[in-house]
């Protein structure tokens, strides 16, 4: 060869070194693999195996051969048709009758002039290629990729180098240290790119692992940490197709997808703080368990109270029987009646207006009495809430109260500073929670007091806090950003940062959408009953009326029918009716 062509062929080689170190797409990388040792050797194609994960066989990655319009694998999309070869037989021993698998096995390089004349390896399958196609295979350079602990990872085959004229030449010995030291860089390149995907599959792994976590926490958020991703990326993957209108440069890079993968996976990664019995909390005397079984017990006690007053004054004798009888009777029914009141107020289905409020105070002034002491079974961290002075039994005790005990303050310090440094506009309550009986009937709508409501609103804050915490790569940056925007709102009334539309990024918004439509259609939910799809809509055209929601994105939304794909998949057949996207979709001009 003359000096200029193997000048070209060291630049090539410098070049593709270069390439492969910057490109992480393993099937591209494979294709400049090959394409680049066939561009330095002039071949008509070849093969690139790698060592399957058992270390047991070589799989085709990819085959090129231009003189027969070959391509498979790699970035071409097809199918290599072809098993991988076997490095051992039945019985363990080594393949060594077919070239690729010597290759392998040894960790040398094969150099064979023409197939035909060799007796050592097994071209017979080679040779019935040939004579079904009028190919003729002849020259062949294999070469092992090895990895830089020396181990071999894959297997390079090169087949027919051509010299200037078109002739198949034998690979020369020129030749053959450029493709070994091509195969050293590939290898390498190689080695990295299947760290890093297995580095991405062990991530992602671990956050569905987190996202399992938190919906096994709760039968009644079950699926949500998976539904609210589906849902954003179809609104992502809607505007990236955009050809008009505010997303028509709208794109997302491979890292970006990535990205928001990881973002959208992780959006409620800070739940793991919270208690499942205040995400579930159904009623308003609920903590791990309802409370209500205690006041009914209260009442069944005054019932029977009523009763045995009866009884002593029919043996006292001092007034009519008629007349004590009809005073338990009506007794008994108050109480009943007003226990259902009660009960009632404890579902939170009903608006707590005042007169309500004002009945409930009233019910609670009555009183029964309890004969046994109730720090007996406590534990240390119930008998640090008493005071030690509570009298002794018999006491009588009021119906429902409010009572020091059930104040639960903070275990830890809130550190403001941190709440301040971060940027949080929410701030805790004076005290963890508050389980006072009146304090949680009172609670106007829902189940939820100030003190639930924050530590559920807390999620939120410990999810960038935890985010942050970790050593996100410069590809991850925006991963809190993205995730922690999901409650935000447009206007500036959400939390935890009160951010406004501009102060968003589009993904932000994009996750702000889909956790709002999950969360109104699931099923799941222990305080609501499922929304039907128009329900839903109709609520949501609200919030962008109100600048709750990204009217923009909330058009994609519609346009786009991300709504109803998902909801064909994922709600249930009667949740699923007809909606006319028109009605909020804006007025076309006159």
């Amino acid at each position: 060869m003359a000096a200029a062509s193997q000048e070209q062929r060291y630049r090539t080689l410098i070049e593709l070194g270069i390439a492969l170190s910057a490109e992480r797409n393993h099937n591209r990388l494979m294709e400049k693999i090959l394409l680049g040792a066939k561009s330095m050797t002039n071949a008509d194609g070849g093969t690139l195996y790698l060592v399957s994960e058992e270390k047991d066989g070589l799989k085709f990655e990819i085959m090129l051969n231009d003189t027969l319009d070959v391509a498979m694998g790699g970035t071409t999309g097809k199918a290599i048709p072809f098993p991988p070869l076997r490095l051992y037989d039945d019985e363990g021993k080594p393949n060594h009758k077919n070239v690729a698998s010597y290759c392998a096995l040894s960790g040398t390089t094969v150099n064979i002039a023409d197939a035909y004349d060799v007796d050592k390896f097994d071209f017979s399958g080679t040779k019935a290629f040939d004579s079904k196609t009028g190919y003729r295979s002849k020259s062949f350079l294999t070469v092992p990729l090895k990895n830089y602990e020396n181990e071999v990872i894959g297997v390079l085959q090169l087949i027919n180098a051509r010299d200037r004229r078109n002739n198949v030449v034998a690979f020369g010995p020129d030749i053959t240290p450029l493709i070994e030291a091509l195969s050293s860089q590939a290898a390498v390149a190689l080695d990295n790119s299947r760290l890093i995907e297995a580095q991405k599959h062990l991530f992602k792994s671990f956050i569905q692992v987190i996202a399992g976590s938190i919906d096994a926490k709760s039968p009644y958020t079950g699926g949500h940490c998976n539904r609210v991703p589906t849902i954003t990326f179809m609104l992502a993957k809607a505007a990236c197709e955009s050809t008009e209108g505010p997303f028509k440069d709208f794109m997302l890079t491979e890292d970006e997808w990535y990205e928001l993968e990881v973002a959208a996976g992780l959006h409620d990664c800070g739940k793991v703080t919270t208690p499942e019995y205040i995400v579930d909390k159904a009623t308003k005397l609920e903590t791990i368990y309802n409370r209500i079984h205690e006041v009914r017990m209260r009442f069944e006690v005054a019932k029977r109270d009523t009763v045995i007053d009866y009884l002593q004054g029919v043996v006292a004798g001092e007034r009519p029987e008629s007349e004590l009888k009809a005073e338990m009777e009506q007794r008994l029914a108050q109480l009943d009646d007003d226990f259902a009141f009660i009960a009632e107020c404890n579902v939170g289905g009903e608006f707590m207006a005042p007169e309500r409020i004002e009945r409930m105070n009233a019910i609670a002034e009555q009183t029964w009495v309890r004969t046994i002491d109730d720090t007996l079974g406590l534990s240390i961290d119930e008998m640090r809430r008493r005071h030690g002075e509570e009298p002794k039994p018999p006491v009588v005790e009021k119906m429902l109260s409010n009572k020091d005990w059930h104040i639960i303050p903070h275990d830890v310090t809130i550190d403001l500073a941190q709440y301040e440094a971060e940027g949080f506009a929410m701030r805790p309550c004076q005290n963890k929670y508050d389980l006072g009986e009146l304090y949680n009937l009172a609670i106007g709508r829902g189940t939820l007091t100030a003190e639930d409501r924050f530590k559920i609103n807390e999620h939120i804050t410990q999810t960038i806090l935890m985010l942050k915490a970790l050593p996100f790569p410069k590809n991850l940056a925006r991963v809190p950003e993205w995730a922690g925007g999901h409650h935000e709102k447009m206007d500036g009334s959400g939390y935890p940062k009160g951010l406004k539309r501009d102060d968003m990024s589009i993904p932000a918004r994009m996750m702000a959408i889909a956790d709002i439509f999950e969360a109104l259609t699931a099923a799941d939910r222990p305080y609501k009953k499922p929304k039907t799809l128009s329900e839903s809509l109709k609520i949501m055209s609200f919030m962008v009326k109100d600048q709750h929601i990204d009217a923009e994105l909330w058009q994609l939304f519609l346009t786009s029918g991300v709504w109803k794909i998902y909801a064909e998949q994922y709600l249930r057949p009667e949740q699923i009716d007809a909606v006319d996207i028109a009605a909020y979709l804006p007025k076309p001009a006159a």
